[in-house]
């Protein structure tokens, strides 16, 4: 009798082989290398030297901190991206909920066109919108319009990312709800407040994580857009490391890598799975 060849039993395990792999290669080791350089000097030695240097810079402890280059790079890309979220934020809520509403039954097609623009290539919207401001003569007009046209320039590239987790945060919303707001006297104004906003919230915290975080170090925005006039925490880290300034800018980047996490945090992007579909990741 010939024996039975073995079966070969497939995992699903064996699926996550391929991306814990690219999770190590592209973000585990540079990750790695990141945190090396942010506590090591030429020599390979452990130090906090580049954390002196970059609270005291100029040599006037925390004091001079807050008047230092670096503290007004930082407030200035938080300024940034603030305002380009809240932009988004008034933008993307009307609309998603419009879409979400609506009576057209293929939805999508509307959805779709908003995410059409992100087919074209980044640097050639970026040099169409900088074209436009040379147009209306706002582009490199002053430092205020500086900072409006990078604002603009964030919330054109950002703003599908602010609808899309809205708009399917919205559109699984139980109809029931509504319909026993309005049975118990509720005006279609309270009943958005008192029953969509709150059952949307999951929605508007992604696309805030989604919107806050990139446009902080989105500097090909401000670059294009300004003339190079704008400097926001993104430029200034890749400064460092053209500079050959290492160290300096590994322990910026780490600095603004323990921000982001304090932010996602912050907006529930570490809950379990069971929630995802609520928060419209899954779009992702």
């Amino acid at each position: 009798m010939t024996k039975e060849k073995p079966k070969l039993h497939f995992s699903r395990k064996l699926l996550a082989i391929p991306y814990a792999l690219f999770l190590a290669v592209f973000v585990i080791i540079p990750l790695l290398i990141v945190l090396y350089y942010a506590f090591t000097n030429d020599e390979g030695k452990f130090t906090f030297e580049y954390v002196r240097v970059f609270f005291n810079e100029s040599g006037e402890g925390l004091k001079g901190f807050f008047r230092s280059y670096n503290f007004r790079t930082i407030m200035l890309s938080f300024f940034i991206s603030f305002m380009s979220t809240v932009v988004c934020l008034l933008i993307a809520y009307p609309v998603a909920y419009f879409i979400a509403h609506s009576k057209i039954k293929n939805k999508s097609m509307l959805l779709l066109l908003f995410i059409v623009p992100m087919w074209v290539n980044f640097v050639l919207r970026i040099n169409a919108l900088k074209e436009l401001f040379v147009y209306l003569g706002t582009y490199n007009k002053s430092d205020a319009w500086n900072i409006v046209n990078t604002i603009i320039g964030m919330v054109y590239d950002f703003l599908p990312f602010m609808i899309l987790p809205i708009y399917t945060t919205i559109i699984k919303i139980d109809k029931s709800y509504l319909e026993a707001a309005k049975d118990l006297g509720a005006t279609p104004a309270k009943a958005f407040l008192k029953v969509t906003l709150p059952l949307s919230k999951a929605g508007i915290a992604s696309g805030i994580s989604m919107v806050f975080l990139p446009s902080m170090t989105n500097y090909v925005v401000s670059n294009y857009l300004t003339f190079r006039n704008v400097k926001i925490i993104g430029k200034l880290i890749d400064d460092y490391f053209m500079g050959d300034l290492w160290h300096d800018g590994s322990f910026i980047a780490l600095m603004l890598l323990m921000f982001m996490f304090l932010v996602t945090w912050l907006t529930g992007g570490f809950q379990e799975d069971a929630q995802s579909e609520t928060r419209g990741t899954s779009l992702w």
